[in-house]
């Protein structure tokens, strides 16, 4: 079973940078591909980045690009997503998730975080 914790949220000024990361302490028994997502106020939750268990295969969405990278330690339990160069529209609630498929839809993610909030000023 999958259970996953972000961390490393916090207050940023915009062109800073803050890395997350996802641990894992359940009992995991199959390779999971490992999404990030956000949700910022009054919008829907949406996809940031993904990367499959081997780590050969990683998406982002267009607007994070270039910016943000994801990677993964399947050693540690433990998937990170580097933010750099912040902008105030990257205000949101960053949850982790996983899911069995290597996607980037939202409803195929069946194990998530609590979230950790990211605030970037202006």
């Amino acid at each position: 079973q999958v259970r996953l914790a972000e961390s490393g949220g916090g207050l940023v000024q915009a062109g800073g940078s803050l890395r997350l990361s996802c641990v894992d302490s359940g009992r995991t028994v199959r390779p999971y591909t490992t999404g990030w997502f956000r949700r910022a106020p009054g919008k829907e939750r949406e996809f940031v980045a993904a990367i499959n268990w081997s780590g050969t295969n990683t998406d982002y969405t267009d607007s994070v690009r270039g910016r943000f990278t994801i990677s993964r330690e399947n050693a540690k339990n433990t998937v990170d997503l580097q933010m750099n160069s912040l902008k105030p529209e990257d205000t949101a609630i960053y949850y982790c998730a996983a899911s069995l498929r290597v996607t980037t839809l939202r409803t195929l993610y069946d194990s998530w975080g609590q979230g950790t909030q990211v605030t970037v000023s202006s």
